[in-house]
C-alpha cells in the first residue's frame, strides 16, 4: 500500500481518477488533476489562497440563475470560453466565424414575424438588421430560425435591471424563401460585464477593461448545417481591441449605416431617423452531410 508523500501525491491521484468507467472522463480528469497539481506547485499554492478560491466559487454559484450565469462569464473573462470555440468549430472560409455564448442566451425567446420590432418600444435609436443566410455555396436557406438578443441602449440585459421577469430584447426569427432574414431593434450599447458578483470582484483587482464593445448575437442551428453561434459588432464601437470576453473578429464588424426616417430596404417605414446594418451569415455544411 502506497501511503501519501509529497512526491508521490499526483501520480496516486492519477490512477484513481484513470478508473473512470468511460475512456474520455479518465482523459480529461487524469490532465485535470496533472494540472492543477502542477499549478498549485508552480505558485505555492497557501491553504488561506485555496480557501478564498473554494468561496470564491461558491459565490459563483450562489449568483447564478436561470438568466445568469457566473461561471459562463468565468470562463469568458479567461478566455477559455473563446478558446473551446476555437477549437471545435472550425469553419473553412467563406462561413461566418463563431463567437462565445454568453452568460445572457436564454431558451424560448418569443417567435416574431419578418421585420418585426423585438424593441417594444424601448427607448433608443431604432436599428434594422437585414441580409440573406446562404449555404457554404452561396445558396439561399429558406425557413432557418436566427435566434437573437442584445443588450439594451443603455447597455444592460434583463437579468441586470429589478423588477423585469419577461423577455426582453429577444427574439427568434425565421428567413423568407429567398434566404431573407429582418429584424427591427434599437441599437445597442457597449457595455461592462457585471461587477457585482465574484467575477467583477475579481477583474476590479487588475487594469482588464470590463467593457464589450456594441453587439447584437445570433445563434443559427439548422438541420444539416453546423450551429453558428456568433455576434455582429458595430463598426467604430469603443473597446473592440479591448473586449473582455475576446469575441470581437474582424469579419464580425458591421456598418451600422445612418438612414433618413421613411421606407425601409425591407418594405417597412421607420418614421425616424434610424441605423441600417447589412450582413449576410454563412453556415458551414455539417461534415455527417
Amino acid at each position: 500500500m502506497a501511503f501519501v508523500t509529497n512526491d508521490n501525491l499526483t501520480g496516486l491521484a492519477v490512477e484513481r481518477w484513470a478508473t473512470a468507467h468511460s475512456p474520455r472522463t479518465a482523459e480529461l480528469m487524469t490532465t485535470l488533476v496533472r494540472h492543477l497539481h502542477a499549478y498549485a506547485r508552480e505558485v505555492g499554492l497557501t491553504e488561506e489562497e485555496w480557501a478564498a478560491a473554494v468561496e470564491w466559487l461558491a459565490a459563483a454559484g450562489r449568483i447564478s440563475d436561470k438568466t445568469r450565469q457566473e461561471f459562463i462569464l468565468a470562463s469568458d473573462v479567461f478566455g477559455l470560453s473563446t478558446l473551446v470555440v476555437q477549437l471545435n468549430n472550425h469553419f473553412s472560409p467563406p462561413a461566418t466565424p463563431a463567437t462565445v455564448l454568453g452568460p445572457f442566451h436564454i431558451d424560448g425567446s418569443p417567435a416574431m414575424p419578418y421585420g418585426a420590432d423585438m424593441s417594444d418600444g424601448l427607448p433608443g435609436t431604432p436599428l434594422l438588421l437585414t441580409g440573406r443566410v446562404l449555404d457554404s455555396d452561396g445558396q439561399p436557406l429558406p425557413d432557418v430560425v436566427l435566434d437573437v438578443w442584445q443588450a439594451d441602449a443603455d447597455g444592460a440585459y434583463e437579468a441586470q435591471l429589478a423588477n423585469v421577469d419577461e423577455a426582453r430584447l429577444r427574439a427568434t426569427y425565421r428567413t423568407r424563401p429567398d434566404g431573407m432574414y429582418c429584424v427591427r431593434t434599437v441599437a445597442p450599447l457597449g457595455y461592462s460585464i457585471p461587477m457585482d458578483g465574484p467575477v467583477g470582484s475579481l477583474v476590479s483587482r487588475t487594469d482588464i477593461s470590463p467593457y464589450r464593445p456594441a453587439h447584437v448575437h445570433f445563434l443559427i442551428d439548422h438541420p444539416g448545417h453546423d450551429k453558428l453561434i456568433t455576434h455582429l459588432f458595430r463598426q467604430g464601437a469603443d473597446h473592440l481591441d479591448s473586449d473582455v470576453v475576446f469575441g470581437a473578429k474582424d469579419e464580425l464588424i458591421v456598418p451600422f449605416t445612418e438612414r433618413a426616417a421613411g421606407g425601409t430596404p425591407e418594405g417597412g417605414i421607420i418614421e425616424r431617423p434610424y441605423l441600417l446594418a447589412e450582413f449576410d451569415f454563412i453556415l458551414q455544411t455539417a461534415k455527417s452531410q
